[in-house]
């Protein structure tokens, strides 16, 4: 026991567990489930949060009243003279009585004597250890410190021989040479590994609120950090504490990285300090590839042992993971840090050297028929011939959106002469540029290929029509491209990627001029095998369905139909690649529709401004749309204003006025709420000249005189002229009547509403409201009704039990009088006092205002959700939204101030 007072106390000592700490809920859970395991192992590389975990369960078991002691091994540990002499420290703070004398004696010994002193330490701490009447728990962490085979011995001999009431736990950056199989199979073994320790997006996002002090961060920046950093807590605590210390660099989110000067140490200092000269050469080597194998590791390196080295980085956890993929070897991948670190110091040996290996990667890409990843290195190699070749060869295979970047960029590069010589290269390069929203170029291509290849090649002759309809669907043209495009299926079907562009672009410009029948047809005649999926554009041909339904409004099943699709798309092809990010807006619209506000928020977060800018004109819309609306919720409206006017300036330089149009609605809408009716007719009037200028189009660009009528009806509600309202309205209803557009047909029943209650003409009124519900009802629309307001609220709670409501749309209407704050036989619970005003400036929602009175006296977020009956993440994401907007950190000072400005008594 004298020994005890020669150790280092530090090491027996947990490391604090303050507030600004994340529970892991989920791993705690699965440590719970299997703590009478003998043998617990948590393994991942530095910075993951294995030690913060492991102190969280202590807590735990200590709460229940089991016996935990801890050790943190170090360097001078690796031996098995220092690990036992605390091993047994770390036991006898267990209660079990072991000798110092037992194990110490035979470490001088020869082996046969060690093995011994082993047997007898075993034997005399497992026997003790069996007595005493409740659980106990060893944690050793940091042990990948140890490097004494013995040491291994030892504990082998530990776990394999526990009692029941006796668990060891280990935390280590490699897994330890212990053999554990049988453990496994008995069932007696617990282990967490390097995939599942990084954040989740929500423990992420908690992690930053309560990590950034001040710094209130939108859920696009906590999305884009949580991408950045693939919630490694390292690099989230680094990012943490330079938001804090720089707020400027808040600005430049998207650019930040491994370029950290704090992370750039971190990553020298705990992850490369210690690793042989080869095995750093060897990664920087493979960091040029976003993805790797064994096979292609030797390619590129030229290493003989490049299996034993990728072996090693894999079992010492070096910021590596393992993906999951169809094939004999398993592939891998760097940390997104990790591996850009390990990328810039390869850039320093020179470009020739780094496009080597690029060029080497692009060829064994290409023998193995991974054609997207050898275009991809290729150019990045500066190997343009063989990328044109590449292309050229992957147009007639495998063809797929995973090109449209590649291709851009070697569009950019190719002299002419190279495309004339690859006629299927030229015009794919066409649809290319016309599917990214550069289609004037794509027509000045267009020209040249009809010109100097067609003549000469008629299969690409028979083709180019499909490029001339996806000119004209991103001009908005939907009438021209169904022209084009319905001759063309026998001659497309020949192609799955064409075929699936075409279901696209044809499926969708039938449902804009409302012939919603003949696109589910083309959609149910031409059906998606689910073996296509692993093709990204065979997703979004079959996610273009609930781009139809929600054109129509349907966005009940288009949200069904959506949240399969983005599952398998993220899973199959990446979050951010082009079928998740597509048929993500898709469905984020139709989540927000459905007033599932946080789920379209979380779905949409660091991806929606992927498609704003250069898509299809429709999910151009649909995803700047729902930003600007999920934005007004929790932002100052003048930064919505802001953004939707910047959106109005770029498709207004694309020449997509009915876009223009939309956001200058939607500015309207915004302002005339926020009481500025001035700057509401300055933008109302050029949204009429532009439905002036479109006065006769046909196709969807019909569309913009029936959005400007809209506009036109709110500023005269705004300046009483009820009857202006319902002349202008006219329009708007004969459009969305003819369209089948029902969210434009519930709002136009609304401001008619609103126009014939002004003029007293009460059972219009009443029936116009009726059908507003009737409406809404069949399709799910509830944000459309919730986004006018409390007056709407106020109108709708009239119709009430009206008998020309049938047993759904009545269901349907006291769910969203019940979100309006108007449930049937309730009150606000905590209204604020009576004829209070929120300060000018303040921007609170009237759910906000509510949930803020209920904060107020001190109710926990728990008690709030029940008073409401609302979910307790919507109650935390209105309280954040509260501290937000009003510049707060807690809810005392939410309580002071409502209390300081007369809110509340």
């Amino acid at each position: 026991m004298e020994l005890d007072k020669l150790l280092v106390s530090t090491k027996f000592a947990p490391p604090h567990i303050g507030s600004r700490f994340i529970s892991r809920k989920h791993l705690l859970d699965q440590l719970r489930d299997g703590q009478r395991c003998s043998f617990v192992l948590v393994t991942g590389g530095a910075g993951f949060g294995k030690t913060i975990l492991l102190a969280q369960w202590r807590l735990e078991l200590m709460k229940a009243g089991d016996e935990v002691s801890w050790l943190s091994l170090s360097h001078d540990d690796k031996q098995l003279a220092s690990f036992a002499t605390y091993l047994t420290a770390a036991l006898r703070r267990l209660g079990i009585p072991v000798e110092d004398e037992m194990l110490l004696e035979g470490l001088d010994g020869l082996d046969g004597d060690i093995v011994k002193a082993m047997d007898h330490v075993v034997a005399a701490t497992l026997n003790a250890a069996g007595l005493v009447q409740k659980d106990l728990y060893l944690v050793i962490d940091d042990y990948h410190h140890v490097d004494d085979q013995r040491a291994h011995r030892l504990v082998q001999k530990l776990i394999d021989h526990c009692p029941a009431n006796l668990h060891i736990a280990i935390a280590s950056r490699a897994a330890p040479p212990l053999l554990i199989s049988r453990l496994r199979v008995l069932g007696r073994v617990t282990e967490i590994g390097f995939g599942e320790l990084p954040f989740n997006a929500e423990e992420t996002r908690s992690f930053l609120a309560q990590n950034l002090g001040t710094v209130k961060l939108s859920a696009e920046e906590m999305r884009l950090i949580h991408d950045k950093t693939g919630g490694w807590p390292a690099s989230l605590e680094l990012m943490a504490i330079m938001l804090r210390s720089r707020p400027e660099t808040r600005a430049r989110l998207g650019e930040l990285g491994w370029s950290s000067s704090d992370l750039q140490a971190y990553l020298a200092e705990e992850v490369v300090a210690n690793l042989p000269p080869e095995m750093i050469d060897f990664m920087e080597q493979v960091s040029v590839c976003r993805r790797f194998n064994i096979e292609l590791a030797e390619a590129v390196t030229g290493s003989p042992d490049a299996s034993a080295l990728l072996r090693r980085a894999e079992e010492e956890n070096l910021l590596m993971y393992r993906v999951e993929w169809d094939d004999r070897l398993p592939w891998y991948r760097f940390h997104p840090l990790f591996g850009e670190f390990l990328a810039a110091r390869q850039a320093r040996r020179g470009a020739a050297s780094v496009n080597a290996l690029h060029r080497r990667a692009s060829q064994w890409f290409a023998q193995h028929g991974l054609l997207v990843e050898a275009v991809r290195h290729a150019v990045w190699g500066g190997d343009l011939e063989f990328a044109a070749d590449a292309i050229d060869q992957a147009a007639k295979e495998t063809w797929s959106l995973s090109f449209i970047s590649l291709m851009l960029n070697l569009l950019d590069r190719l002299p002419q002469e190279t495309l004339f010589a690859h006629p299927r290269l030229f015009f794919l390069g066409c649809l290319t540029l016309s599917m990214t929203a550069r289609h004037a170029k794509a027509e000045r291509w267009i020209a040249q290929v009809r010109e100097s290849v067609a003549a000469k090649n008629p299969v690409i002759s028979s083709k180019l029509p499909l490029a001339d309809a996806a000119v004209a669907m991103q001009r908005d043209d939907t009438r021209r491209c169904i022209d084009l495009l319905e001759p063309l299926h026998g001659i497309v079907s020949e192609s799955p990627y064409l075929l699936h562009f075409y279901l696209c672009l044809l499926g969708y410009a039938y449902a804009s001029v409302g012939r919603f029948d003949e696109a589910h047809k083309l959609l149910d005649d031409n059906p998606i095998d689910p073996a296509e999926r692993k093709n990204d554009i065979a997703l979004v041909a079959e996610g273009s369905r609930g781009l139809l339904l929600l054109t129509e409004g349907n966005v009940r099943e288009a949200a069904r139909i959506g949240a399969e699709l983005v599952a398998v798309a993220e899973s199959v092809h990446g979050r951010r690649s082009v079928s998740a990010s597509v048929t993500a807006t898709t469905l984020g619209e139709s989540y927000y529709e459905l007033d599932r506000i946080d789920e379209a928020r979380e779905l949409l977060a660091n991806r929606a401004r992927l498609v704003m800018q250069a898509s299809m004109p429709p999910v151009m819309l649909n995803a700047a749309l729902v930003t600007a609306r999920l934005d007004l919720l929790h932002m100052p409206p003048e930064a919505v204003l802001t953004f939707l006017e910047s959106q109005a300036t770029h498709y207004q330089a694309l020449g997509l006025h009915r876009l223009v149009a939309c956001m200058q609605a939607e500015q309207v809408r915004i302002l005339l709420n926020m009481g500025q009716k001035a700057r509401a007719g300055q933008v109302s009037a050029r949204l009429s000249q532009l439905g002036v200028t479109h006065c006769s189009a046909d196709g969807v660009r019909a569309e913009i005189p029936a959005v400007a009528a809209m506009s036109r009806a709110r500023m005269a509600l705004a300046g009483n002229d009820p009857h202006e309202a319902l002349l202008a309205l006219q329009a708007a209803r004969e459009h969305a009547q003819q369209y089948r557009r029902a969210r434009m047909q519930v709002q136009e029943n609304l401001l008619a509403a609103f126009a014939l209650d002004e003029l007293k003409r009460f059972e219009d009124t009443a029936t116009r409201l009726v059908e507003a519900v009737q409406i809404a009802s069949r399709f799910g629309l509830l944000r459309t009704l919730l986004d006018e307001g409390a007056r709407a609220g106020d109108l709708l709670e009239s119709v009430r039990g009206d008998t020309r409501l049938d047993e759904t749309a009545a269901a349907h209407l006291e769910d969203l009088l019940a979100r309006f704050g108007q449930a049937e036989g309730s009150r606000p619970a905590v209204p604020l006092r009576s004829g209070a005003k929120v300060p000018a400036g303040v921007n609170l929602t009237p759910r906000e205002l509510e949930i803020l009175g209920l904060v107020a006296q001190a109710m926990t977020n728990k008690r709030i959700a029940l008073t409401l009956n609302i979910s307790l993440d919507t109650v935390k994401w209105n309280v954040r939204n509260i501290l937000t907007k009003l510049n707060l950190s807690s809810r005392y000072d939410a309580m002071s101030w409502a209390r300081k400005h007369g809110l509340i008594a």
